[in-house]
């Protein structure tokens, strides 16, 4: 194992901080947000960026690499049942109990949503099944449809809801992208069904009693409080995920042929964060625009593509400055081509 593996290691920060906070409570409740939006935004400012590909061979580190990705299930599961454990033998401060709730949701986003994403590409079944494991606890199995079988297709189009329109606010974004995601979702797992519903295979449908059974448990098992709680943090990872939708596509269009077929989608239709730290943590996620014209990609393999649209900063200073809508209007409209 050489640097190349280990700097993915640093993917495990954000949970580790989660960690801390459940144990030690206090000040530390706060530290996942306060490393996420303040250390690595510093750290994505003063390091070098590189346009190094961590590993073009996907063979000969393959197992190191999956295996950083599968460790994430332990780190999900192992801190949503420390978190139920503490909250439920803690009697944390109002203020304690608001950082935990999104330092939670931070790792069900990152170590749950994100990797999900990577493992939901690939073709091994194994694979899948982590990916929909790891969106559980955030209520968002449907992401595992609905990103590759509708996002992929119509990213950059008016039909993508995952695709902020330009001048459009972050917060009724959410709503469009949540609600109409899940709609799309149900559209192509029917389309793939033929119409059938009552079917064994129709894995929307499984996908709410298992949600159904998920809370049953919560509510039935531990404090009504702690359930709330757990439930929260899982809001809170879907909201994140959805800000990263916002950012990665914001206000970019694929042209529209005369066939009416919208033109195949570039490395111009996703903006490109080639920022160290924040890459590295997110597993290159924000090399999203490499991801996006070759979707079959791991993430280990992405390239910095020169000809795509680049973000002023990284994921965590833009999902800051997204939750103000007047200034992320003023800070990339204008670099829309």
């Amino acid at each position: 194992m050489n640097t190349k593996e280990l700097k993915y290691f640093s993917a495990y920060l954000i949970p580790l901080f989660c960690l801390i906070g459940f144990l030690k409570g206090g000040f530390f409740a706060w530290g996942t947000v306060i490393f996420a939006f303040i250390f690595v935004p510093i750290l994505d400012a003063i390091l070098p960026t590189t346009e190094e590909v961590s590993d073009t061979n996907n063979k000969q580190y393959a197992l190191i690499y999956d295996l950083l990705l599968y460790f994430n299930l332990v780190w999900l599961y192992g801190l949503v049942a420390l978190s139920i454990a503490q909250w439920e033998a803690t009697n944390f401060s109002t203020s304690e109990n608001i950082g935990l709730i999104i330092s939670l949701g931070l790792v069900l986003g990152t170590a749950g949503i994100n990797v999900a994403h990577e493992l939901g590409h690939r073709n091994k079944k194994r694979e899948q099944i982590f990916a929909q494991l790891l969106l559980l606890p955030s209520f968002y199995m449907h992401f595992y449809i609905e990103h590759n079988r509708g996002h992929h297709y119509h990213v950059a189009t008016p039909n993508d809801p995952a695709t902020a329109k330009k001048n459009e606010w972050l917060y009724l974004f959410w709503m469009r992208s949540i609600i109409f995601s899940y709609v799309d979702a149900w559209k192509i797992q029917l389309q793939l069904l033929k119409g059938k519903f009552f079917t064994v295979e129709n894995k929307m449908l499984w996908y709410s009693i298992i949600y159904l059974m998920y809370m049953t448990t919560l509510f039935l098992l531990f404090n009504s409080t702690t359930a709330v709680f757990v439930i929260l943090s899982g809001i809170v990872g879907v909201l994140l995920l959805e800000t990263i939708n916002y950012v990665e596509h914001y206000g970019l269009l694929r042209k529209k042929l005369p066939n009416g077929r919208y033109e195949k989608v570039q490395v111009y239709h996703s903006w490109n964060a080639n920022y160290t730290f924040g890459r590295i943590i997110l597993f290159e996620l924000t090399r999203h625009s490499d991801h996006h014209y070759k979707a079959s990609k791991k993430y280990h393999t992405l390239e910095h593509q020169k000809k795509a649209p680049e973000l002023p900063f990284g994921y965590p200073a833009a999902i800051i400055c997204a939750l103000f809508p007047p200034l992320w209007f003023w800070v990339m409209n204008k670099r829309i081509i």
